[in-house]
């Protein structure tokens, strides 16, 4: 016989999230990690005093003996003993299906290797001038980031905004949100999923249940897949048929389109590159599917000047424009920005990119290398893995910190070139994120000064 009700897996910021969320039904629950000290810790403790926190290595038995197991994003399901559990069948499921069942209002739904942050600030932004009360979380960092389930305390709320990570979706059966998008799949997390087909199938999860699927026609990672039921529009850098979104070209002047209605002129998008132009596409169809008026999306698309760390724009120092894009977690993100800060500038651009490889294909990144970069400065552990996979693309160097870098590559530089930020790594193993990594970047710049 199950004793145990439910046991939450995993004490982060999630799993704290899931905890307030049972106490306020009046639901019990236990909770485990794997870790013997993890983050979390003492915080859980203070809140929930009455409860003992399980930590060391999992309990197979205690597994076996929930009724459900509430998995947080950070725990891989090909864990042993979560495996052994599955197959056992013991139900599990996640924050993200939890809060679907609760939500009393539409759910747009974002995921994608790269870009997913900035449409989902951008929607809300979106939201909030259209006058609805709009709460944006789930994935989504910074400061004002909130846990999906967090965001039920919002009475009254007219729309969520949901960004989606494959980690969460792993554990989303059913999220049946009113629109959702997977904006783009390129290799990433190969250190937790086998193939990129995994990958992609996990984000594919999100439009379980969708009404409207955005999908990017340019891009055939992002479409739906088999068996999908969801209703398609599509978006695209190019004509758009009739009730989809794309790029129209009038008098020499490219516009946001609807079908044939021109929406504005792409240059009133305050955010710069290319990739901004269809992530400003795909927001405008997510917020068309939930009722938001195109005069407040325009409103929105000139104000919002994109999200710190994304190709930020952080100084001119001697005729050299310098980004912080500590973001571009992945080859397929700092392949884009090179692409954007290189279509954009009338010189060369000088990499600064390397930290923690999460086995990645850098081999990928030389065609850009070759066609804009005219030397690459590498940090962090996984340095000489990059500087092997860009040989002969471009020329490398190796620095031994970010103050390093940054006087290397102002070296390196003329007037018009650009100094890139875009490690397409993780940053643990000097930094203690990326935004950390992109502050001590940023401090550098002004160094230079």
């Amino acid at each position: 016989m199950k004793t145990n009700e439910r046991i939450i897996v995993g004490m982060g910021v999630t799993g704290l999230s899931c905890a307030r969320y049972f106490r306020a039904l009046g639901e019990s629950f236990s909770i485990v990690d794997s870790r013997v000290n993890p983050p979390g810790l003492e915080a859980f403790k203070a809140e929930f005093p009455s409860i003992d926190p399980v930590v060391g290595e999992f309990s197979l038995d205690q597994f076996l003996d929930a009724a459900e197991l509430v998995v947080s994003p950070g725990v891989s399901l090909q864990a042993p003993a979560i495996k052994a559990a599955i197959d056992a069948g013991v139900t599990i499921t996640g924050d993200v299906d939890l809060f679907s069942r609760a939500a009393q209002a539409p759910i747009i739904a974002v995921t994608g290797s790269n870009g997913k942050s900035t449409v989902v600030s951008l929607l809300g932004e979106m939201a909030r001038i259209a006058g609805l009360k709009v709460a944006v979380g789930g994935n989504l960092d910074g400061p004002s980031a909130r846990p999906a389930l967090d965001l039920l305390a919002d009475k009254d709320c007219d729309l969520y905004v949901l960004e989606l990570s494959s980690f969460q979706l792993e554990t989303t059966s059913m999220l049946c949100a009113t629109a959702a998008a997977v904006l783009n799949i390129t290799e990433d997390h190969m250190d937790r999923y086998d193939s990129l087909a995994s990958y992609s199938a996990a984000k594919h999860r999100i439009f379980n249940g969708c009404g409207i699927a955005v999908v990017n026609r340019d891009d055939a990672s992002s479409l739906l897949p088999k068996g999908a039921v969801a209703s398609p529009v599509s978006i695209g850098l190019g004509q758009a048929e009739d009730g989809q979104w794309g790029i129209t070209s009038e008098e020499g002047v490219d516009y946001l389109c609807h079908g044939a209605s021109k929406v504005m002129p792409c240059a009133s998008i305050k955010m710069p590159g290319v990739h901004n132009v269809a992530n400003a596409l795909t927001a405008l169809a997510l917020g068309d599917a939930v009722g938001i008026s195109v005069e407040s999306m325009k409103t929105a698309l000139k104000r919002f000047p994109g999200l710190d760390h994304r190709c930020q724009w952080v100084s001119n120092v001697a005729g050299v424009d310098y980004y912080n894009d500590s973001k571009g977690t992945n080859v397929g993100a700092s392949v884009t920005a090179i692409q954007s800060i290189g279509d954009m500038i009338d010189g060369r651009v000088v990499l600064i990119a390397g930290g923690l490889d999460k086995e990645s294909d850098f081999s990928t990144m030389r065609p850009v290398l070759e066609q804009f970069v005219s030397i690459a400065v590498l940090i962090g552990r996984d340095a000489m893995k990059l500087a092997r996979a860009f040989k002969g693309a471009t020329e490398t160097v190796l620095a031994d910190s970010m103050q390093d870098a940054v006087k290397i590559a102002a070296a390196h530089c003329l007037p018009g070139d650009a100094v890139l930020l875009s490690p397409a790594c993780a940053s643990f193993d000097m930094f203690r994120g990326y935004a950390h990594r992109g502050e001590v970047f940023c401090a550098a710049v002004e160094e230079l000064k």
